[in-house]
C-alpha cells in the first residue's frame, strides 16, 4: 500500500494541498494538488478543518485513504503561538482580531486554530514558517543549494523571511525567526498592517498594502508600466520604486545582520514583475557599506511558482525540530 506525505502550503490568499510519494525526491513531482481561497469566515477552527477537507480530496484523486498519510507537513504564513505544545496561527492576513475591522477581514479570530484539529487525524504534523519551508526546499533543490548563509524572501499577500547562518536555520522560541515583515523602514505613519503595527514593511509594500497605498493593485501598476505612455509610465515608475526602495532597505538590513551570501527572492509579486523589480532592489543595496554588501546575490527563486509546495514537502523530509 503506497504511502504519501501530506504538503500544505497556506497563504493569506490561498491553501494548496498536495501529496508526495516516496519518488518524489528525486522527480519532483506532486500529486493530486488542490487549492482554495484561505478560509477566514466562521469559528477559528475553519482553517485547519478546510486543509482536513482537501487532504480528503488530493487523497481520493489517488484512490487513497488516511491510513496511507505517514506525515503532514505544514508551511504556513505566520506568526504563530504555542498553546499546550500545539500550534496556532496569529497571521494578520488571516486573523481579523489582531488589527479590527479597519483591516476588513471577515472574522474576529485573535488566532487560528491550527495543528491541534489536524493532529487529531494525523499524528505526525509538522508546522512552520511558510518561508522556513520555502528556505529548506531551496537549499535542497532550488537556488540557495550549498550556500551556507542565506535567506529565502516572500514578496506576496504578505513578507516573509526564512534565515540561515552558518548552515543552521534560525527559528526562534515560537518558530516566529524570520517575520521581518514587520520591521520599520519607513516613517509612513497611515500604512495598517494587519498585524496592527502602521508604517511597517508589511504595511508598506505587500500585495495586499499596495493598492490601500496608491488606489492600484500591484497588477494594475505593473501593467501600466509595460504599457503607458510616458507620462503615466512615468508616475507609475515612481510608485514602483517607492515599493522597492522600502524592500530593499529591508533586504540591506538582513544582509549587513547576517552577513549573508545570497538571497532568493519569490512571491507572486516578485515572480510575475521581477524583471522591473530585481534592478531596482540590486539598486538599493549595491555601493551601500561594500564591506558587507559585497560578495552577496539577490536571485529568483530556483524552484519558481512551486516553492510553496515544495517547501511543504520540505517539512516532511526532517524530524520535528525542539522548540
Amino acid at each position: 500500500m503506497q504511502n504519501y506525505h501530506a504538503c500544505v502550503d497556506i497563504g493569506g490568499t490561498k491553501v494548496a494541498v498536495s501529496l508526495a510519494d516516496a519518488q518524489s525526491v528525486t522527480t519532483r513531482t506532486l500529486h493530486a494538488r488542490i487549492a482554495e481561497p484561505t478560509a477566514k469566515e466562521g469559528l477559528s477552527d475553519a482553517l485547519a478543518l478546510q486543509i482536513i477537507r482537501l487532504i480528503d480530496a488530493s487523497l481520493a484523486q489517488m484512490n487513497s485513504q488516511r491510513s496511507q498519510v505517514a506525515s503532514v507537513g505544514i508551511s504556513s504564513c505566520g506568526p504563530f503561538i504555542a498553546r499546550q505544545g500545539m500550534v496556532e496561527l496569529a497571521a494578520p492576513n488571516i486573523c481579523g482580531g489582531l488589527a479590527g475591522k479597519a483591516r476588513g477581514l471577515p472574522n474576529d479570530w485573535q488566532t487560528a486554530l491550527l495543528q491541534a484539529p489536524i493532529a487529531a487525524i494525523f499524528p505526525n504534523v509538522r508546522v512552520e514558517n511558510d518561508c522556513i519551508g520555502a528556505l529548506e526546499a531551496e537549499r535542497q533543490w532550488g537556488a540557495l543549494q550549498g550556500i551556507r548563509n542565506c535567506a529565502y524572501v516572500t514578496w506576496s499577500t504578505g513578507i516573509g523571511m526564512g534565515l540561515c547562518v552558518d548552515g543552521h536555520v534560525l527559528r526562534g522560541k515560537n518558530g516566529n525567526a524570520g517575520h521581518a515583515g514587520h520591521m520599520f523602514v519607513s516613517d509612513n505613519n497611515d500604512a495598517l498592517c494587519g498585524c496592527g503595527n502602521i508604517g511597517d514593511l508589511e504595511g508598506l509594500v505587500a500585495g495586499n498594502a499596495i493598492e490601500r497605498r496608491f488606489g492600484q493593485s500591484a497588477a494594475t501598476i505593473f501593467g501600466a508600466l509595460r504599457a503607458d505612455s510616458m507620462p503615466a509610465k512615468a508616475q507609475n515608475h515612481s510608485k514602483i520604486e517607492a515599493l522597492c526602495r522600502d524592500m530593499g532597505r529591508a533586504l540591506y538590513n538582513l544582509i549587513i545582520t547576517l552577513d549573508l551570501e545570497r538571497i532568493s527572492l519569490g512571491g507572486s509579486v516578485f515572480w510575475h514583475n521581477q524583471d522591473i523589480i530585481l534592478p531596482l532592489l540590486e539598486r538599493e543595496i549595491k555601493g551601500k557599506l561594500p564591506s558587507l554588501t559585497d560578495g552577496c546575490t539577490l536571485v529568483p527563486a530556483g524552484l519558481g511558482l512551486q516553492v510553496g509546495d515544495f517547501g511543504a514537502f520540505a517539512l516532511t523530509q526532517a524530524a520535528a525540530p525542539t522548540r
